[in-house]
Formats: C-alpha cells, structure tokens, sequence
C-alpha cells in the first residue's frame, strides 16, 4: 500500500491511498479460502468447492466488501499513523467511472482513493495561574422567601363569593358570546369561565370593563383584537361579547402559616420556606456559575490564539445562523429592526463560531490532559433529562440517540465541558463579591461572550422566550379566554 500526502496547505491535508491489484486480489483469495468450507453449492461436496469457481460467483462481491472496509478504516489508521486528528470526518473520493470500477473489483487495476480533512491544531496548554475570577453571590433574604412564597401561593388563592361590585383582582364567573360583524366565531364562546380582572388574560381592554359589574348583570362589551393577533380572521377587527355574569368573588388574604404549607402538600411552614430558600439559591448560584464561566473562557479566549479548522466553524456558523432566522421568524422582526444589516450580522456571528469552535477545542485539550472523564450515569441522567422534555415520545427519543451517529456526543459535550470547568475553578484564582439581585441580574454587554461584540446585532434573546414559555406554562389554564398569543387560542 502507497500513502502519499498530496495537499498540506495550513490545517487542510489529502492523502491519496494506492493499493496494488495483487494485494487486492491476494485479500480476496484469503477470503475465498475461508469461505470454501462454509459454502454450500449444488454439485458439490462441502469443502470441495474449486476456489476457482468460488472466485467467479463470489469474487466482485468479496472486492466489493474490501473495497468499503479499506475506505471505512485505513483512514482511521493513517491518521493515528501520522499522529493528527480530523477535525471532522474525513471526506473520501474515489473512482465514479464505471469501467475503471469494474477492472478494480476483478483485481485488473490497483485500488485507489484520496481522503481529505483538516487537522486538529496542536495546543500547549498554558499556565492557569493568570486567571482570575470574581464569583458574585447573592444573600437570599427571609423577605425574599416570603415574596416567593406569596407568589405561589397566589396561583391556589382560593376566592369568596362577594355582593356588590367586581373591582380589580376579584373573580369574575361568566357567560359569554363572541360576536364580529354580528356572526359569531369559532370558539369565542364560553359557559362559566372564570376571570381574574386585572390578570391581563384577556385581549385588551375586555377586563377593564367587567370592573363594576355585578352577579347577574348582563352586558356587551366591545374589544379590538390586536393586528399581530396570531388568528389572521380576528387581527385587528372589532368583536363584541355578549356577557351574562353569574358569580364575582373576592379573592381570601394568604397567611403564610402552617395551614397553607400543608395544602401545598409540605409538612410545615419552615420547611417550605426551607425548599424556596434553596430554590432561590440555586438560580442564583446558575447565574452565578454563567458569569464566573464566561469570565474564564473570556481569559482563555484571549490566552489562545490560533486558527480553527474551517469545516467546524462553518458547522457552527451554520447553526447560529440558522437559530438566529429562526428567533427572527418567530418575532416578526428582520435585521434593520435589530439595526444592523444581514451582512454585518453574518460577519459578527461567523466571529462568534470562530470563537466557540477555538474555546471548544482547547477546553477538549485541558480536559483530555487532565483525565476528565464522562461516566456512564452522567451520560444516562442527560438521556433522562432529553426524555422528559419530550413526553410520550420517549420511544422516538431513545431511537434517535441509539441509532443516529454522533447523537449521544451532543449529550457528553456539555457535562465534558462543565467538568472542564470545574477543574478550572479549582485552579484559578476566585474571589466573591457579595452583590444584590438586581447587580446579579444584570447583563453586561461587554461580558457577552455567547454573543457577538455588537449588542444591536443581535436579535431577541432565545432564553427570554423560555422564561416567557415557561411562565406561562406555570399558570393554570382557564377554559374558554379570549387571549393573546397562539393561533389556536383564539377561540378564547
């Protein structure tokens, strides 16, 4: 066999493999040979088949069978060979001419085939020692756990049917018909739907005019739905609602006591305030964590200068990018609405790519050398972690992880990294500052280190989305409201 490096150009390399017929077909006869005594063909006793007429019927399908293993493995080889690493997998080019193709599987013409890939760069891992680190850390107050508590306490508020007038906060029981242009919609109708005025569950201006109303009063409120309305029928039109009201009730005064820890189904007051307290603690101590680490991989970003194999920064590129439109999409919004321009934001997220993919590589050299390792239960908790996202697709889930090449490393490359991370934090020079929430909270621009240097080149953050998801998804869900986000809500 014939190795020979034809490119070597920066990080780019190719190789061309040559692999003479005669040692082709001598692999092929090996394999005929041990096929000989397992065939079994018409005419002929067990073992006593002529290689011959094995290597007619079964010689190009043998060759083919060499042909892929040698393509599938000999780069592996030649690589640890040579002691590099590809960046990506190597990308394989061999004869598409059909005639040439045929002479190589009947062992008439050498094999040949080039692989390209680019390098892992070499990294020298520098000192740590310059690395310093201020840890923020924020003191949770009992007001604080008090706040919290009240707050979710308001979502089992319990309410009292009340004479007189709905003011703000009370809940309103009620019928209702929705009506545009005198027909009513689909879903725009409710019996006993419950409202708490001043929840902003509703579209503009409906609960504002149940505010006075009594038990029994009957009245027709008119509303305009919004133009970005998700229900391209109802964006910007007029609606009335025919609305019989049956109950107003004045919602009860929460006592922070043992009574209401217990119908929250914990066993007293002091060990809520316990659970919230470290509840709180822990999404300070995440933010926390976020800021320390980005302080470091700043640090390393500028301690390690080199350039990146391209076909990763161009995957990662790809992926910004195509999240990005995806967030832009979602909220309507274009480039000039972020002020900048499609290619000022392609320019500053391609540095961004570059970026990653740099800190990633050398976060992957300090881990490898220090022996970081990701066990087999860290690996089975992430899995778990993915199958709860994703109620009853388990089965889906699990055969997409068990199935598709490199699925399992989108698992180990973040608990990897965050063990890198820990190690560093044992290393470098950290020291706390006691800070407010508010100082905690707060979003430096020029720590952004997930994002391009360019505030205004970037779109609505994805993690804003998330926490609006996610409060929503926290609130419970009334029937029947006429309200102000998804499309299929607007039979509410």
């Amino acid at each position: 066999m014939q190795v020979t490096e034809t490119l070597a150009e920066g990080l780019k390399r190719e190789i061309k493999v040559v692999i003479p017929a005669k040692d082709m077909e001598a692999q092929m006869n090996v394999r005929l040979a041990e096929a000989k005594d397992k065939v079994r063909i018409n005419g002929f006793r067990p073992g006593k088949v002529p290689v011959g007429h094995l290597k007619k019927m079964y010689g190009k399908s043998i060759m083919a069978e060499l042909v892929n293993e040698i393509v599938r493995e000999r780069p592996t080889k030649i690589l640890s060979e040579r002691g590099e690493k590809s960046a990506t997998q190597p990308s394989i080019t061999m004869t598409e001419d059909e005639a040439e193709a045929e002479k190589i599987l009947s062992a008439e013409a050498d094999f040949e085939f080039t692989f390209s890939y680019e390098v892992i760069p070499a990294i020298e891992l520098k000192s740590t020692d310059g690395i310093k680190v201020v840890r923020e850390v924020v003191e949770v107050s009992e007001d604080e756990v008090n706040e919290q508590i009240s707050k979710i306490a308001e979502s089992a508020r319990t309410f009292e049917t009340k004479k007189g007038k709905a003011a703000d906060g009370d809940r309103v029981t009620m019928n209702y018909l929705g009506k545009v242009d005198g027909e009513a919609f689909d879903g725009g109708a409710a019996d006993d739907a419950e409202l708490v005025l001043g929840s902003g569950r509703f579209i503009p201006g409906f609960e504002d005019q149940l505010v006075g109303a009594k038990a029994g009063d009957e009245k027709t409120i008119t509303v305009t739905f919004p133009s970005d309305y998700p229900a391209a029928n109802l964006a910007g039109k007029e609606a009335t609602f025919d609305v019989t009201v049956k109950e107003v009730a004045a919602p009860a005064k929460i006592e922070l006591n043992d009574e209401l820890a217990t119908k929250m189904g914990i066993e007293s007051l002091d060990k809520l305030k316990e659970i919230v307290r470290g509840q709180i603690e822990g999404q300070y101590g995440n933010v926390t964590r976020q800021k320390v680490k980005r302080q470091i991989l700043d640090q390393l970003d500028e301690m390690y200068k080199f350039d990146s194999p391209q076909g990763l920064v161009d995957a990662e590129f790809e992926n910004i990018w195509r999240q990005i439109n995806t967030d832009l999409a979602q909220s309507g919004k274009t480039f000039e609405d972020e002020d900048t321009t499609e290619e000022e934001a392609r320019e500053e997220y391609r540095k961004l790519a570059e970026r990653r993919v740099r800190l990633g590589l050398v976060l992957s050299e300090i881990g490898e050398k220090a022996g970081v390792e990701v066990t087999e239960e860290e690996m089975q908790r992430a899995l778990f972690a993915q199958l709860q996202q994703f109620p009853g697709q388990q089965k889906e889930i699990l055969d997409f992880f068990r199935n598709t090449p490199g699925a399992s490393a989108s698992l180990r490359a973040p608990i990897f990294e965050e063990k890198v991370v820990d190690k560093l934090l044992s290393e470098v020079n950290v020291t706390d500052k006691t800070v407010t929430k508010e100082e905690l909270m707060a979003q430096d621009e020029d720590e952004a280190a997930d994002k391009p240097a360019k505030k205004k080149a970037e779109p609505k953050k994805k993690a804003a989305a998330k926490d609006e998801a996610a409060e929503e998804a926290s609130a419970p869900k009334k029937k029947a409201a006429p309200k102000k986000k998804a499309a299929d809500d607007s039979a509410e």
